[in-house]
C-alpha cells in the first residue's frame, strides 16, 4: 500500500521491505502475475518495495519493476490488513468473487484457459485485419505494377546485352568503312598477289630443285589463312548491317528497363525478382478473404468456448451465493445483528479470465432499509 517517506530510518538514504509467498496452483495471484507477465518458478513470490528519504519508491516483483498498481493488486490476493483505518481486504469489493470462488470451491482452469485462447484468437485475427488492410491501401500499385512488369518482362543480364548492342549499333557507321575496305585488300588485293606469286613460282620450281618448295608451301598456308580472315571480316561486316528502326527499338526497351529500375529503386537485373515478391505480395490479398474467414471461425469459436466456460461459473457463483448468505445469517446472530441482511450480489460485469461475473458484498443493518455495498454500510 502507499508508502511514507518517513518510514526511513533517519540518516539512511532508503528503506527495503521483502516479503516471499509460495502460491499454491488456482490460487488467484496467479491470474495478476499472468496479466503483468511476470512468471513464477515453483510458486514462489518474493515482493520488494523500496522507499527512498526523498519520497520516491519503486516496486519489484521477482526481481521485476513493476508498477505500484501491479503490486497492490497482487498483494490484495495475498494479504489482509485488519484496523479501523487501514486497508480492509473484505470491504474491496475487487476482492469479493475471489471470496465467493474459495467459498465455491471453483476450479477457474477451465475459464482461464479459454480467455487465454480467446485472447490470442483475436490478437491474431486484428494482426491479420491490419496486414490485410495495409496490403489493400497499395493493391492499386501492386496491381500496376506487376502488369507492367509482365508486360516489359525484363531478364537478367538483358540490360547489359542491350547496352553492348546499342553501343555496337551506334558506332558502327563509323568503323564499317574501314572494316570493308580492308576486306576489299584482303579479297582481292592480297589473295590475288599470293595467287599471282604461288602460279610464276609453281612455273618455275621444276627447275629450282626444290629450292622454292618452302616458299611456296608457305604461300599456301597463306592463302588459307588470308580465307579465314576475310571470312571473319565478312561476318563482321554482316553484324554491322542494322535496320535502324532496330536501333529504335533496342534503345527503347533498354531505357524502358532502365527507368522501370530506377521507379522501382533495384538493379536492372533484379527486376524479374522484384516482380515475383510482387506477385507474391498481391497473392497474399487475393488469398486474404479465405485466411480472414478462418481466423474469423477461430475466434468465434473461441468466444463460444469462453462464453460457455464463463456460464457455467456465473451458474456456480449463483448457487454459492445463496449458501454464502444463509451462513453469514448464522454467523450475524451471535453478534447481535439477527436483523441484519446479507446478499451476495452476482452481477454481469467485464470479461477476464475468472468469467464475465461482478460480485460485490451488501448489507442492510436496519430493518426496512435498502441493502448496500459492504464497504458504504459496515463500520469499522
Amino acid at each position: 500500500w502507499r508508502g511514507r517517506a518517513e518510514l526511513v530510518r533517519a540518516g539512511a538514504a532508503q528503506g527495503e521491505v521483502v516479503a516471499v509467498f509460495d502460491l499454491p496452483p488456482g490460487h488467484a495471484g496467479h491470474a495478476v502475475l499472468e496479466a503483468a507477465g511476470i512468471g513464477v518458478d515453483d510458486g514462489e513470490v518474493i515482493l520488494r518495495r523500496v522507499n527512498t528519504a526523498d519520497g520516491r519508491k519503486s516496486a519489484w516483483i521477482n526481481d521485476r519493476r513493476v508498477s505500484g498498481d501491479v503490486l497492490r493488486d497482487l498483494s490484495d490476493t495475498l494479504v489482509e490488513l485488519h484496523g479501523q483505518h487501514d486497508d480492509r481486504g473484505l470491504l474491496n469489493p475487487r476482492g469479493h468473487r475471489n471470496l465467493l470462488d474459495s467459498f465455491a470451491g471453483l476450479d477457474l482452469t477451465s475459464a482461464r484457459a479459454a480467455w487465454r485462447a480467446r485472447s490470442a484468437a483475436r490478437e491474431a485475427l486484428a494482426a491479420a485485419r491490419e496486414a490485410m488492410g495495409r496490403a489493400q491501401a497499395e493493391e492499386e500499385f501492386l496491381r500496376h505494377a506487376v502488369a507492367e512488369l509482365d508486360k516489359l518482362n525484363p531478364l537478367a543480364g538483358e540490360e547489359a546485352v542491350l547496352d553492348a548492342r546499342r553501343r555496337l549499333m551506334q558506332g558502327a557507321e563509323r568503323i564499317r568503312a574501314d572494316i570493308a575496305r580492308a576486306h576489299g585488300a584482303l579479297s582481292e588485293g592480297a589473295e590475288n598477289a599470293v595467287r599471282d606469286a604461288l602460279r610464276w613460282l609453281e612455273g618455275a620450281s621444276d627447275k629450282a630443285e626444290g629450292q622454292l618448295d618452302n616458299a611456296m608451301a608457305a604461300l599456301n598456308r597463306a592463302l588459307i589463312e588470308l580465307g579465314d580472315a576475310a571470312g571473319g571480316v565478312e561476318d563482321a561486316l554482316r553484324g554491322l548491317d542494322f535496320n535502324p528502326a532496330e536501333l529504335e527499338a533496342l534503345e527503347e526497351r533498354l531505357f524502358a528497363i532502365r527507368a522501370l529500375a530506377r521507379k522501382h529503386s533495384v538493379l536492372p537485373d533484379d527486376l524479374g525478382g522484384f516482380a515475383d515478391t510482387l506477385r507474391a505480395r498481391l497473392a497474399a490479398i487475393d488469398g486474404g478473404a479465405a485466411g480472414l474467414a478462418k481466423l474469423e471461425k477461430a475466434q468465434s469459436e473461441a468466444d463460444a468456448t469462453y462464453v460457455r466456460e464463463a456460464a457455467k461459473l456465473t451458474v456456480a457463483r449463483r448457487a454459492a451465493a445463496g449458501r454464502l448468505d444463509v451462513a453469514m445469517a448464522a454467523e450475524l446472530a451471535p453478534l447481535k445483528m439477527e436483523r441484519a441482511v446479507f446478499v451476495t450480489e452476482v452481477e454481469a460485469g467485464e470479461p477476464g479470465p475468472d468469467g464475465m461475473d461482478a460480485v460485490t458484498f451488501t448489507v442492510a443493518t436496519t430493518p426496512g432499509a435498502p441493502a448496500g455495498a459492504l464497504n458504504r454500510i459496515a463500520s469499522g
